[in-house]
Order: structure tokens, then sequence, then C-alpha cells
């Protein structure tokens, strides 16, 4: 992986929890943040003009899951690489484990401390790359 870590694409279904981390991320982390509102939304999104360097997926949509909208972005060539974090309030070990089975760069459990989390989304970036 090249570069440095810029635009993240956020994939969230709810208004509040996107605009903390769209908040955090911008303010705090010094990122440029999109925003999706659900896995369908995310794909146009990434089929689209920009190719974000990383992706927070909420695991719990309505519609298309996190896990889902995961396997549908690795189907498009230009995306197969690029690092997808999942966000999800259920964080048992055996979930986390599942997630990276799927080729996830890492969980992250919500609720989040909007002050730590582009220090997370850093540190999962440098260990995925």
């Amino acid at each position: 992986m090249s570069g440095e870590l810029q635009n993240i694409l956020l994939v969230e279904d709810e208004a509040d929890i996107q605009a903390v981390a769209k908040m955090a991320l911008e303010s705090i982390g010094g990122f440029s943040v999109e925003v999706a509102n659900s896995g369908i939304e995310a794909l146009e999104v990434l089929k689209g003009h920009n190719t974000p360097d990383l992706m927070l997926l909420d695991v719990m949509m309505p519609g298309m899951d996190g896990p889902t909208t995961f396997e549908e972005v690795r189907k498009i060539d230009h995306l197969k690489d690029i690092p997808i974090i999942f966000m999800t309030a259920k964080v048992m070990e055996s979930d986390k484990e599942q997630y990276k089975s799927l080729g996830a760069a890492g969980v992250i459990a919500k609720p989040f401390d909007p002050m730590t989390l582009a220090d997370q989304i850093r540190g999962l970036w440098a260990e995925h790359g």
C-alpha cells in the first residue's frame, strides 16, 4: 500500500453516528470524508469518480449489510485491495475473527471515542500496509 491515508468513505446508516464520525475524522484526523447511507449507496459512490484510500463500513445496515457490501466491493476490479475497516457494536472475539477472515483491515467498536477514532484508523492502516 502506497501513499498517505487521506480520503475515507464512511458507510453508516445512522445520521448521528455519521455526523460524529465525519466531524472526528475531518476536524481531529485531518481526513477528507465522504459519507454513504447504505451499502448500495456506497457501491454507487465507488463505481463513480474517486477511489477512497480506505472504507469504514458499518456491519448492521438495512438492505445490504456490511459483510455483503464488503463482498460486492471486492468484485470491483480497482477496489480489490482497498482496506476496509468494519465498525460494529458487536465486538465479540468470534465476530472480529469472522470479519478479519473476510479480509477486513480491522474492526472498530461502537460506540467509538471521537477523540481517538482517527488514531485507531491510522493504527489499523499502518498494520494493514
